[in-house]
C-alpha cells in the first residue's frame, strides 16, 4: 500500500499538483484533445515525490543520479522498454536504475496496482499532459508535464529545492506587462512552438543550459537607436547579419527535419553568450553582433529602480535597487533596457539564474522576470 511520506514538502504540494493536472486534462479532453495522460491521485504523487527525492540524495558509484520519472501505464505509450518483473518504487531502485537512464528524454515508468506504486520499465514516448518528476541535482526535483504538441521545453508545474516549494503561477501571464516568452513558458498563451516567443525560450534553456552565464539582447529590426547603449568599436560585431535562425523562421516547417534544425541554429547562437559580453540580435532573428559591452546611455539617467517579479504562488511584486540586488551582468542589461524601452534581454547567471527584462509602461520602469523554475 502507498505509505506516507518522509519528506515534508511531498505532502504539502501533492494536493496542489493533483488540482493542476486534472483542471488541465479536463479542459483538454473537453476541447477534443486525444492521447491524454491519467490523473495520479494525491496520495501517489506524495509518494512519489518521497521516493524521488531521497534517491536524489543518494550516489551510485560516485555520482548523484539524473533521472526522469513518468506516471503512465506501458499501454500509453509506443515501443516501451518493459522490464519482466516490476520493480517496487523505492529510493533504492531508482537510484540503481539511474546510470542506465539519465540521458535526457528517456523517462521511468510508473503505474500502480491495488495502491502499490511500482516500476515497470522506461519509455521514450508519453501522452500528452503526462505527469513527470526530473531530477538534476541532489534535493532539486521539478514536476512537470508534457505540453501538448510534444514539442519543446516541458511546462512546469512546480519546483522543490529541499524544504523550498515554488508552486507556478499560471496568473502570470495575465499581468499587463508580462511579455510573450513568460506566457510561453507556462505553456498557457496556445502558441506553436515554432512560434516566435517559444524560440526565444528555447534560447533561454540553451542559454541557461552552458553554466556560464549569458545575456541576449532583443532590439527592433531596422533600428540603431541600440547602438547609443553599447560600447564602441564593437570587436564582435556581424557584418553581414547572421540569418541561420532568422532563414530557419521563414522556412516551411516539416515536423521533424525543421525542429532538428532549429535546435541546431538555437544552440549555435546561444553558444556565443558564452563569450563576455552580451549578443545582440533584432526581433527578425538575425544575429548582428556578440560580446557587445553595455553602457550607459548618453542623456538617460541611470536605473535607480526596477520591479522584480517572479511567477510562482506568493511571488508578487517588489521595487528594488538593481546595484543592491543584482550582479554586474543583470545590472548592465537592465540599463540597456532603460535606455532602450523597445528592447527586451535575456541574462543568465553561472548559478542558473535567469532574469528577462522589459519595459513597463504601466509602472515606468524595468520589470525584471526572474523565470529559473520556468526553465529548469
Amino acid at each position: 500500500m502507498i505509505v506516507e511520506s518522509r519528506y515534508q514538502a511531498a505532502r504539502i504540494v501533492a494536493p496542489e499538483i493533483e488540482k493542476h493536472f486534472t483542471e488541465h486534462i479536463r479542459a483538454a479532453a473537453a476541447l477534443g484533445e486525444k492521447d491524454l495522460a491519467e490523473v495520479p491521485e494525491a496520495d501517489m504523487i506524495e509518494a512519489m515525490i518521497d521516493a524521488t527525492f531521497w534517491a536524489s540524495l543518494h550516489r551510485e558509484e560516485g555520482h548523484s543520479p539524473r533521472i526522469s520519472l513518468a506516471f503512465l501505464k506501458p499501454e500509453q505509450t509506443s515501443q516501451p522498454l518493459h522490464f519482466e518483473r516490476r520493480l517496487p518504487l523505492t529510493p533504492r531502485t531508482l537510484t540503481k536504475l539511474s546510470p542506465g537512464f539519465e540521458r535526457p528524454g528517456i523517462h521511468i515508468g510508473i503505474w500502480h496496482e491495488n495502491g502499490e506504486l511500482y516500476v515497470w520499465g522506461a519509455t521514450l514516448s508519453i501522452p500528452n499532459y503526462c505527469f513527470v518528476i526530473d531530477v538534476s541535482e541532489p534535493g532539486l526535483l521539478v514536476i512537470k508535464h508534457r505540453r501538448f504538441e510534444g514539442f519543446g521545453k516541458f511546462g512546469n508545474v512546480a519546483v522543490l529545492i529541499g524544504e523550498e516549494i515554488k508552486i507556478i503561477d499560471e496568473n502570470s501571464a495575465n499581468m499587463p506587462d508580462c511579455p510573450n516568452v513568460i506566457s510561453s513558458l507556462l505553456g498557457i498563451n496556445g502558441a506553436s512552438w515554432h512560434d516566435s516567443a517559444d524560440v526565444l525560450v528555447q534560447l533561454a534553456v540553451s542559454i541557461r543550459a552552458h553554466k556560464r552565464g549569458g545575456s541576449l539582447l532583443m532590439v527592433p529590426a531596422g533600428t540603431e537607436s541600440w547602438r547609443h547603449s553599447i560600447m564602441h568599436p564593437v570587436h564582435y560585431a556581424v557584418a553581414p547579419a547572421f540569418t541561420g535562425l532568422a532563414g530557419l523562421m521563414k522556412r516551411a516547417r516539416t515536423e521533424t527535419q525543421w525542429q532538428l534544425e532549429l535546435r541546431r541554429e538555437v544552440d549555435i547562437v546561444a553558444g556565443l553568450t558564452a563569450v563576455d559580453g552580451a549578443i545582440i540580435m533584432n526581433d527578425n532573428y538575425e544575429l548582428l553582433a556578440f560580446g557587445a559591452k553595455i553602457r550607459h546611455a548618453e542623456g538617460r539617467s541611470l536605473v535607480d529602480r526596477i520591479m522584480l517579479t517572479e511567477p510562482i504562488i506568493g511571488g508578487g511584486a517588489t521595487i528594488v535597487n538593481p546595484t543592491q540586488s543584482t550582479g554586474t551582468r543583470h545590472l548592465s542589461a537592465a540599463q540597456f533596457v532603460h535606455d532602450q524601452h523597445d528592447a527586451l534581454a535575456l541574462v543568465a547567471s553561472q548559478d542558473g539564474r535567469f532574469t528577462v527584462f522589459t519595459w513597463s509602461p504601466c509602472e515606468q520602469m524595468v520589470h525584471a522576470h526572474r523565470i529559473d523554475a520556468l526553465l529548469l
